[in-house]
């Protein structure tokens, strides 16, 4: 079976203590669905159209799982906390087999 991957590319911070609130939170909600964080932060290299920009890749099991997580309870209270706190492009991906 694949597994899965959230991706988050951060387009903008407006307010890196909403991203702190969430981050504390999305950290165990993640974990308690199954998640394993591969990047979060670190450096970039653009290229092409790409924007050189906060990314967040975890890895799931499978995409049932990956999405099980976001859907949860735990999660969407962590994205209340994120409110407009951010711009971001968040995708659920099934890997390759």
């Amino acid at each position: 079976m694949p597994k899965a991957y959230w991706v988050s590319a951060y387009r903008t911070i407006s307010d890196p203590d909403k991203l702190a609130a969430y981050n504390k939170l999305a950290a165990s909600a993640v974990e308690a669905g199954g998640g394993r964080a591969l990047v979060r932060g670190g450096r970039v290299v653009a290229h092409d159209a790409g924007i050189a920009e906060r990314t967040v890749l975890i890895e799931f099991d499978s995409f049932a799982e990956a999405v099980a997580a976001r859907e949860s309870a735990a999660y969407q209270e962590a994205l209340a906390m994120l409110a407009d706190g951010v711009e971001r492009d968040f995708r659920i991906v099934e890997g390759i087999e």
